[in-house]
C-alpha cells in the first residue's frame, strides 16, 4: 500500500488517483468482493486478504435482491448474504474496516442510494472512509444529484460504459467520469469467460479516447493471462469479480482462497524485471 499521507487527509478521488499512479504493476488490480458473503466477518477477512495480496483498489458489492448487472455466481452470493442478514450498514462496516489499507469503491444499485436520500447516503459512505461509488443502473442523464453529492464529499462517482455505448454518449460519460471509467468488456452480465472478446482492445481504446481518468476493464476477466491481456490492450485497471466470489463460496477458508487467487493475479500483472 502507498500510505505516505494519512488517508484522512486525502479525498477519495485523490486516493484512487494515487492507487492508479503508484500501483507498481502493469495495471491496477481491482478485486470485487461481496459484503456479507459468506458472512459479514468473512467478507472483512476476504477484503483484508485482497489488500495483503496486492489489490490496489477493492470494489465492494452490496447485496441486492435484483442485481441486473450480475451473473449467476454473484447473484447467488448476494441472495445468500441477504438471507444471512446482510445490509447496507454491514457493507459500510466492511468498507470502514478496509479503507485504512486500500481505497474502497462501493457498488450498489440506485434504489439503495435514492431511498434514504442521495445526500444522506453519500455522507454515510464518506464517513465510512470509502473512496467512490458505482451505481450500474443510474443513467448518465439522471446522475446529476449523485455526482454533485459525491463531488461535495470528495468521492468518485464512477460511471460504466459498454461496447454498445455510442460515440456521443461515450464522450459525455467520459467527460464527467471521476476516479476511473469502468469499461465493460462484453455485452451481458458479470461472469467468467474462457477468452476475452476479440473486440475488447477496441473497447478500451474508445474509452481511453473519451476521458482523462484511468480506464479499468471488467466483466469476464478471471485469470492472470486475461489480466495481462487487458493490460496489454492499454487498460489501466483490471477488475476481477466472479472468479473470486466463487472461490469465497466454495472454500473452507474464504480469505485464504481469495488471497491466493489475488496474489496470482498480481503476479500476472507484474512488470518485467
Amino acid at each position: 500500500m502507498h500510505e505516505s499521507v494519512s488517508t484522512s487527509q486525502r479525498t477519495g478521488v485523490e486516493r484512487l488517483a494515487d492507487a492508479f499512479a503508484h500501483t507498481g504493476k502493469r495495471a491496477a488490480l481491482m478485486p470485487y468482493m461481496m459484503a456479507g458473503f459468506p458472512t459479514l466477518a468473512d467478507s472483512l477477512r476476504v477484503g483484508e486478504a485482497c489488500a495483503q495480496a496486492g489489490a490496489d483498489v477493492i470494489e465492494l458489492g452490496v447485496p441486492y435482491s435484483d442485481p441486473l448487472a450480475d451473473g449467476p455466481v454473484i447473484h447467488a452470493a448476494g441472495t445468500r448474504a441477504l438471507a444471512a442478514g446482510a445490509s447496507i450498514a454491514g457493507a459500510l462496516e466492511v468498507a470502514r474496516g478496509l479503507s485504512g489499507s486500500v481505497p474502497v469503491v462501493l457498488m450498489c444499485y440506485a434504489n439503495m442510494v435514492f431511498a434514504p436520500g442521495v445526500e444522506a447516503f453519500v455522507e454515510r459512505l464518506a464517513q465510512a472512509g470509502a473512496s467512490g461509488l458505482i451505481v450500474p443502473d443510474l443513467p448518465q442523464g439522471e446522475a446529476d444529484e449523485a455526482l454533485a453529492a459525491c463531488d461535495a464529499h470528495g468521492l468518485a462517482l464512477v460511471p460504466l460504459v459498454a461496447p454498445t455505448t455510442t460515440p456521443q454518449r461515450l464522450e459525455a460519460i467520459g467527460a464527467r467520469a471521476r476516479g476511473f471509467l469502468y469499461t465493460v468488456s462484453v455485452v451481458g452480465t458479470t461472469g467468467e469467460r474462457d477468452a476475452l472478446a476479440g473486440s475488447f482492445a477496441d473497447v478500451v481504446a474508445r474509452a481511453k479516447a473519451s476521458t482523462e481518468v484511468p480506464v479499468a476493464i471488467g466483466f469476464g476477466i478471471s485469470t492472470p493471462e486475461q489480466a495481462r491481456q487487458a493490460a496489454d490492450a492499454g487498460a489501466e485497471g483490471v477488475i476481477v469479480g466472479t472468479r473470486l466470489v466463487r472461490a469465497a463460496g466454495e472454500a473452507d477458508d474464504p480469505a485464504g482462497a481469495v488471497g491466493l487467487l489475488v496474489g496470482e493475479l498480481a503476479a500476472g500483472l507484474a512488470r518485467a524485471s
